[in-house]
């Protein structure tokens, strides 16, 4: 299928692993013209900009920052404001109960994502506006219709992403630009053991047993980052150019089963 993203440019937070790493790969093969990646971590994005170019070719510009740096966020986004896509994906809000999250780690989990996909939108979403054309994806979670005691924290911090997705993407159309949600479900990256280790400490009390987890999954298994990417690049295509202001949960099934795991 010709998705039409020859040429595009794309700027992805949270590339140097994970979807955003995937999500790179996969608009490089989709003949995007040039891709900015970011995160903490230069070194790490120095080998997926390696990575991309020796397989596709592709034109990919780092930026190692803190996001929550304002000044450095600042200078990310002058450097990339013409950007065709924005993909927002850095971010990470912990993991366990009200009790078990205190409130500097809570507040530091929702500067990064929630308030940092919300400064990303601010000025992407207003310069896109202004030329009538662009697209804002989110990487959220499936969290935000699975409001969990575990894992509350994030449940509202995606639950307020969603919201934001659809008060901006609503209107958005009428000025040439969309803003999307992908919610994914559990996926195959470390930061899902991490999670399930957490989850299998409070469900089994035991950390080690946090692959019996698995089985509770559809078809016994996450999905993997780079199912996730796909859909993001989908998303981002002109084949979905009358979609916006809503999200698109990939999780195999666990949001219609009402279930966390």
């Amino acid at each position: 299928m010709e998705l039409g993203l020859n040429g595009k440019s794309v700027l992805i937070t949270g590339g140097s692993k994970g979807i955003g790493r995937a999500t790179a790969h996969a608009f490089a093969r989709e003949g995007a013209g040039t891709i900015h990646i970011a995160s903490r971590s230069a070194q790490a994005l120095d080998a997926v900009a390696n990575d991309i170019h020796v397989a596709h070719g592709c034109q990919v510009r780092t930026h190692g920052l803190d996001l929550t740096d304002a000044s450095a966020r600042a200078s990310l986004i002058e450097q990339t404001l013409d950007v065709d896509v924005l993909v927002n994906n850095a971010g990470a809000i912990p993991s366990g109960s009200m009790y078990a999250v205190d409130d500097e780690a809570w507040r530091r989990g929702w500067d990064l994502k929630v308030f940092g996909y919300i400064s990303m939108c601010r000025a992407f979403y207003r310069r896109m506006c202004e030329r009538g054309h662009g697209v804002i994806v989110n990487d959220i979670g499936n969290s935000a219709f699975n409001p969990d005691f575990d894992y509350v924290a994030g449940s509202c911090g995606n639950a307020s992403l969603n919201t934001l997705t659809q008060a901006l993407g609503g209107n958005s159309l009428d000025s040439g630009v969309r803003v999307v949600a992908v919610n994914p479900g559990p996926v195959d990256t470390g930061r899902m053991e991490t999670m399930l280790r957490q989850r299998a400490t409070v469900m089994l009390g035991d950390e080690a047993r946090w692959e019996e987890l698995l089985a509770r999954f559809p078809g016994k298994r996450a999905a993997t980052p780079e199912e996730v990417a796909d859909l993001i690049v989908f998303m981002a295509s002109d084949r979905a150019a009358y979609i916006s202001g809503c999200e698109v949960t990939i999780d195999g099934g666990i949001t219609a089963r009402r279930s966390v795991v």
